[in-house]
């Protein structure tokens, strides 16, 4: 049974709705959290979805 909770550049790139070219460079420039498996890059849903209530936060925060 696959771990649904690691995910490829592809399924974060379709999970953010972004394109795979822009995930690649958020994850190269550390602006999402993610590792290293050999070359290719893997990141866990748990911490992305974190990552997402965090930028969710400093918007509101930005807002006020």
């Amino acid at each position: 049974m696959p771990n649904v909770d690691i995910l490829t550049v592809k399924e974060l790139a379709e999970y953010l709705k972004i394109a795979e070219k822009t995930a690649y460079r958020f994850a190269s420039e550390g602006k999402v959290p993610g590792f290293k498996v050999g070359s290719a890059w893997r990141f866990r849903k748990s911490e992305i979805d974190r990552w997402i209530a965090e930028q969710e936060q400093k918007q509101e925060g930005a807002g006020k």
